[in-house]
């Protein structure tokens, strides 16, 4: 194994330490501290989740792909059954809230790990063209 290539000896793959909450370093399940927001650093290894920025990009994506597949499915059962108003709110909102909920903590972890894979830092101008 040569100097350049990088340690990957028990780090999960990407989708598993999205969809489980791995820690991207070590593999444990020390990446949320909550439902969807994440700890302050992993309890087995150390690694300071806070240096990551995930952004508001997930929630962009669920709000916009969410969104358009519950209206299409809530169009789609309004013409082809016509049920009463409140089937609507019981089905969609419930589904919904799951949805982003679920969605948000795999998306926001997926992020994550990928920031952490490619060792991805925050750009800092020298001056130049901002002035």
């Amino acid at each position: 194994m040569s100097d350049n290539s990088p340690i990957t000896k028990g780090q999960p793959a990407t989708g598993e330490a999205a969809l489980f909450g791995l820690c991207p370093r070590c593999g444990e399940k020390t990446l949320f501290a909550g439902v969807a927001s994440f700890a302050d650093k992993c309890s087995a290894c150390g690694l300071d989740y806070s240096r990551f920025n995930v952004g508001d990009g997930p929630a962009a994506f669920l709000t916009l792909g969410i969104g358009g597949l519950v209206t299409a499915l809530a169009i789609w059962l309004e013409l082809s059954v016509g049920p009463p108003w409140w089937v609507h709110v019981v089905l969609w909102l419930p589904l919904t809230t799951i949805g982003v909920i679920a969605g948000l903590r795999v998306t926001k972890a997926w992020l994550l790990v990928t920031e952490y894979k490619r060792k991805a830092v925050e750009h800092r101008s020298e001056g130049g063209a901002d002035k």
